[in-house]
């Protein structure tokens, strides 16, 4: 166990949050099935804390890797989405916990800006830049859960502006400039995140709603989605690497996304017609989920247990 914590990589925050993400998204299915995701997000955000307070070199070793560094922000995100588990255990202290993230996010975005943007060099940026200035929003997604609908929108705000600037920068960085590194090449599946995720953050903290940002942040999320849905199937062939939690959030912010739409819809409209694109969209999310958790299982615990064996 203690080996598993060691070797415990950052990126892992990401399959941290989509866990807990993926909790909220089947809690439709049972509250059961929604706190055993839950828990094992808590199991990875111990393991987490647990092997930067055994090495805190480490981290400040993946601070200066501007891919490590871009999806430092997903621990602190899925950190604001579990405040919103312990909330009925701890009742007030899951708002503070929740404060505390928003603003190690809010400080992360000040520090990486300072690294890694201040000297721009292209080739610096990767798809996880969205994590960084976009990833934000989850916050606007948790607000209600504390009454911060007003904190929510001004969130949502900057995330979609953000998105709106970095999207054909991280798109020419992607497809003209190219050389993306293999370890970092499943980091292309952030494409489908930020507009999913404006779009959840837009309905969550937006009592009044207007039909023509719907529909735009919608119509952009689809699109986003079908394109990275385009590149899995090459993506899943690379080998292995910390980086595999790419393809998790993504997928499950996107499935949560369509699910509010659906939702807003047969309020608005009495209309259905997202209901088959949302089950789609959760099959395939959970599924990449427990992949990736498998992966890391494997990775973290089995392969050392081999060698041991081996030995």
């Amino acid at each position: 166990m203690i080996e598993g914590v060691k070797k415990t990589p950052t990126p892992i925050a990401g399959l941290m949050l989509a866990l807990a993400a993926a909790g909220n998204l089947m809690a439709s299915y049972g509250m059961g099935i929604r706190n055993l995701f839950g828990m094992v997000s808590f199991i990875i955000f111990v393991f987490i804390v647990a092997k930067n307070f055994m090495n805190p070199d480490s981290l400040k070793e993946d601070l200066k890797n501007p891919v490590v560094a871009s999806v430092v922000p997903t621990f602190f995100m899925g950190g604001m989405v579990l405040s919103t588990y312990a909330k009925p255990y701890i009742g007030g202290g899951a708002f503070v916990v929740w404060g505390v993230f928003v603003m190690l996010h809010l400080f992360m975005m000040v520090f990486y800006t300072k690294r890694f943007l201040m000297d721009f060099k292209i080739k610096k940026i990767f798809p996880s830049i969205f994590v960084v200035y976009v990833g934000i929003v989850v916050a606007s997604v948790t607000a209600p859960a504390y009454g911060m609908q007003g904190l929510g929108k001004a969130l949502f705000w900057f995330g979609l502006i953000s998105y709106l600037v970095l999207l054909p920068i991280a798109g020419y960085r992607a497809i003209k400039v190219k050389g993306i590194p293999e370890p970092a090449l499943p980091t292309l599946v952030i494409f489908a995140a930020p507009a999913s995720l404006c779009l959840a953050g837009y309905m969550s903290s937006f009592p009044e709603k207007s039909v023509s940002m719907v529909i735009f942040l919608t119509t952009l999320s689809l699109i986003m989605y079908l394109i990275v849905l385009a590149l899995l199937p090459k993506l899943l062939k690379v080998k292995f690497y910390p980086s595999y939690s790419a393809f998790t959030f993504p997928l499950v912010i996107s499935a949560i996304a369509m699910k509010m739409t659906n939702g807003y819809l047969k309020a608005v409209w009495k209309s259905n017609a997202l209901e088959g694109i949302v089950k789609f969209q959760e099959a395939i999310s959970v599924t990449a989920v427990l992949y990736v958790l498998f992966c890391f299982v494997q990775f973290l615990f089995v392969k050392r247990r081999a060698v041991t064996e081996k030995a």
